[in-house]
Formats: structure tokens, C-alpha cells, sequence
């Protein structure tokens, strides 16, 4: 197996992480890492809730850096100039590119692949929930739900600020007759928290066929069966309606998806959408209420906004 991989680094700064992450997702890209120092403050400052975290981060002064991976084919090219031009866009949808510095250098697979997972442990969000990496042990206490996971290249380990906000939300809100639309799946993290939380169905669609299968594999580890993975876009692969739809994405994104994901919620029905940077939270809330929407909550942790709107 060939085990030489293409990095590609991008200096950015925390609020573009979603977004920049988000461009690579839209190329060939096989893994995709962040070094947010950001992060590593709260970590730091909250010691409890994590066993470890790379202190050499803390050097970081620049802002964050998103990592993408990379096998050397004839696409290479085509993915770093769209990585270019997309980055260099980012100012006209109001995000702070930061430097928005691009290096790409080789390294070898043991470099990515697995060195991380000595930092992500078993991590509680909310009430109930324990996010468990599958390679890790964990005493279950009193009415714990856990949540077996393998992110491998899929974006979603519930560390991130979006993720959690939406964990907490589904905690609140997901009844034993819910079902519950995941757009964007990633790991599948969000749509196995609904069905552990007892959703009577939960759907994960997304775009990425790395994403997929990871999620896919990540059902199994959890061996629930009132889930459903699926490759595509919602509007053209799910049918009916849902009494949740949730989307961890980015602000333009949402905005986007708005008005037909309104189709796809039961009256009274609730959209959580997150991955919305403070800065934009207005534009978010104003497209809601302009598609028919009434604004139930919205959450804050650090820079980034969750919001609940009811359909």
C-alpha cells in the first residue's frame, strides 16, 4: 500500500475553520485535520473535560491551520487551484480568511492517520451523552448514552463547539416518535446521538462518499438499526418529512438550503441548524423568519452560534 500522502496546509483564522474545512470537502480530499490554538485555550482552561491536548499548539500564533490529505493523481492540481480560489473568496460571504496561507508538502500516512488519536478521549456534551472513541475504555455511569465512534476522514468527533450545541439540542428535543433528518452527516455523529436518544427513525444524508462509509460504519460500532445512511443531497434522496432536521454546516450554506429544507419539516417540526459563526447569526435568523420560520432558541458557545427555529 502506498502509504505517501499530499499535505495540504492552510493558515486561516478560527472563525474560517467550518468554512475551510467545508472548500476541501468539495475536492478529492481523503482526510482532513485542525489546529485551532483557539481550542486548546478552552481545553487548557477546562482541564476536566479532556486528558489530553497538544500543548505545542499553544505556539500557534497565526490562527488555525486546516489540514487536507491527499493522494498525487491528475485532480491534484485542479483541487489546489479551486483550494486557492475558494480561499480568496471567502471575505465576500463576510469570513475572516486570516492569512489564508496554502503549503503543500509530502508525508507519510503514520503521520495523520493515527498520531491524534492519543488527544481524543471520551467526552460527556450535555446531560447524557458520552462521545466514546471506539479504540478507548469507559465506565458507564447512571443513565449515560454512549456514542461509539471512528471519525477516521469524516469530519465530526463532538470536541468542536457546532457539534456539541447540536448534541444538547437533540438531547432536548428528540422524542421517542421523532424523526430526525441529519444533512451533512459527516461521522455520523448527530444522526446516531438522535437514534441512541431514542428518535423512533434517524436519516444521515451527505455528499461525501468517504463520509458515508464512514458513518456507516460508525451505525455498526453502535449496533442500532433505527438508522439510515444515505449518499446525496436530501431534496433528492429522502422522501417525507421529519419532525427534526439538523444541518452542522456553515452560514452560507443554511441560508442556501432554507427554503427547501422547510418542505421536508412536519408542521410544529423543528431545523437546528449550527457551524454559524457569530458574525453571521443575524443573516441566519433573518432568512428563517423571511421562509416562515419562528425562532425557538439561540445558542452561543465561544464564536459560534447554534440556533432551534420552528417550522
Amino acid at each position: 500500500m502506498d502509504k505517501e500522502w499530499i499535505e495540504v496546509a492552510i493558515v486561516t483564522s478560527s472563525e474560517a475553520v467550518e468554512a475551510v474545512s467545508g472548500i476541501l470537502y468539495n475536492t478529492g480530499v481523503k482526510g482532513v485535520s485542525i489546529e485551532d490554538p483557539e481550542d486548546i485555550e478552552f481545553k487548557k482552561k477546562n482541564p476536566g473535560d479532556w486528558d489530553y491536548f497538544d500543548e505545542t499548539l499553544l505556539l500557534v500564533k497565526d490562527g488555525a491551520i486546516v489540514k487536507g490529505y491527499y493522494k498525487q493523481d491528475e485532480h491534484l492540481d485542479e483541487y489546489l487551484r479551486y483550494i486557492k480560489d475558494s480561499i480568496n473568496n471567502l471575505e465576500q460571504f463576510g469570513i475572516d480568511k486570516g492569512k489564508g496561507l496554502i503549503t503543500v508538502c509530502k508525508v507519510n500516512e503514520e503521520d495523520w492517520e493515527n498520531n491524534w488519536k492519543k488527544y481524543y478521549k471520551p467526552t460527556k456534551i450535555g446531560e447524557k451523552v458520552v462521545v466514546k472513541p471506539i479504540w478507548e475504555n469507559y465506565e458507564v455511569k447512571d443513565d449515560e448514552i454512549i456514542v461509539e465512534l471512528d471519525p477516521g476522514m469524516a469530519f465530526g468527533t463532538g470536541t468542536h463547539e457546532t457539534t456539541r450545541m447540536c448534541i444538547k439540542a437533540l438531547e432536548k428535543h428528540v422524542k421517542p416518535e421523532s424523526v430526525v433528518f441529519d444533512i451533512g452527516t459527516g461521522s455520523g455523529i448527530l444522526a446516531i446521538t438522535a437514534a441512541k436518544l431514542k428518535a423512533k427513525e434517524a436519516i444521515g444524508v451527505d455528499l461525501d462518499p468517504v463520509a458515508v462509509k464512514s458513518a456507516g460504519e460508525n451505525v455498526k460500532y453502535n449496533n442500532i438499526d433505527n438508522i439510515k445512511i444515505m449518499h446525496g443531497n436530501l431534496m433528492e434522496v429522502v422522501d417525507g418529512k421529519a419532525d427534526i432536521v439538523i444541518a452542522n454546516i456553515i452560514a452560507d450554506v443554511i441560508i442556501f438550503l432554507t427554503e427547501e429544507v422547510k418542505k421536508f419539516i412536519v408542521d410544529g417540526g423543528l431545523f437546528i441548524s449550527s457551524g454559524i459563526i457569530r458574525e453571521r447569526k443575524d443573516d441566519v435568523v433573518n432568512k428563517l423568519e423571511e421562509c416562515g420560520f419562528k425562532i425557538e432558541e439561540v445558542n452561543v458557545d465561544g464564536e459560534w452560534v447554534c440556533i432551534v427555529a420552528k417550522n
